[in-house]
């Protein structure tokens, strides 16, 4: 449509968008910018007076159902640094840089990482671009996770110090495959209840195997924290991310383990990570 204009487009799109999320202006301008192959910045700065790109109205229509746009533009920025992302990984949150920055945190000087569930290798990535002196390894049940991973890994310059297993915390004898032991343990495992009512873009699309852990959203933490001590270096640290209202079980998993444990709130002052540590 030579003669609708970008910006009357992502009015538009906006006001389509408007009535299935709440930031329809912000969806509508990253979808733009990736029809046209440039940045946010970029586009409102130079491209809202060129003609709608083809492809545009497309982008909307998936985004329409439901689709987050972190898969339809096939990306996402997780602590500072960009990540390939694709159905089958869930899509890295905001909410999470409060584990990575907990972790650097407590051991600045770590120097071997493990990362449970690794999906598209976030925590991993971004604690190794931050200790230019560590080198860790991801799990992961999923092939396809592994692969997005390990792209995203070369992509940030950091291949040679990451490695990508394909494990299962539940299988008999997956640490034999790991190494080990742990400067610093990282998982942002399931841990949304079974009949938890879930906004579409995430239950319709985002992995099931990396939200739900049973009625309770625990069954993940029942099988990988009583593990904990085995893989945890003596001065290690494992960190957690955890639903708002499961410290205090997840936490009694821990002593029950043999852990100590504190909480870590996220900036909306939320319970957002446990960390665990050998117990004195």
């Amino acid at each position: 449509m030579a003669d609708r204009t970008v910006a009357t487009a992502l009015r538009d799109a906006a006001l389509q968008l408007g009535a299935t999320c709440d930031t329809a202006r912000l969806d509508a301008e990253l979808l733009m910018a990736h029809a046209l192959g440039v940045s946010r910045s970029e586009l409102l700065l130079r491209h809202v007076r060129e003609d709608e790109p083809p492809g545009f109205a497309a982008l909307v229509e998936r985004r329409l159902g439901h689709e987050p746009v972190a898969y339809i533009v096939g990306r996402q920025e997780f602590y500072g640094l960009p990540f390939e992302v694709a159905r089958g990984v869930l899509i890295p949150r905001a909410d999470s840089e409060t584990l990575v920055e907990a972790a650097l945190a407590a051991r600045p000087d770590a120097k071997r990482v493990l990362d449970c569930g690794t999906g598209s290798g976030a925590l991993l990535l971004a604690v190794l671009a931050n200790l230019p002196e560590a080198a860790g390894v991801g799990i992961d049940r999923s092939a396809d996770a592994l692969a997005i991973a390990k792209r995203n890994a070369v992509t940030l310059g950091l291949a040679d110090r990451a490695h990508f297993v394909q494990a299962d915390w539940e299988a008999a004898g997956w640490r034999q495959t790991i190494g080990g032991p742990f400067d610093l343990v990282l998982a942002n495992p399931p841990y949304v209840e079974s009949d938890a009512d879930l906004a579409r873009s995430v239950r319709d699309h985002e992995p099931a195997e990396a939200l739900f852990a049973g009625p309770e959203g625990l069954d993940a933490y029942r099988a990988l924290v009583p593990q904990v001590p085995g893989l945890l270096a003596a001065a290690g640290r494992a960190f957690f991310e955890i639903g708002a209202a499961q410290a205090t079980h997840v936490g009694r998993i821990a002593a029950d383990s043999g852990l100590d444990w504190q909480i870590h709130r996220d900036l909306g002052g939320r319970d957002r990570v446990i960390e665990l540590s050998h117990a004195d």
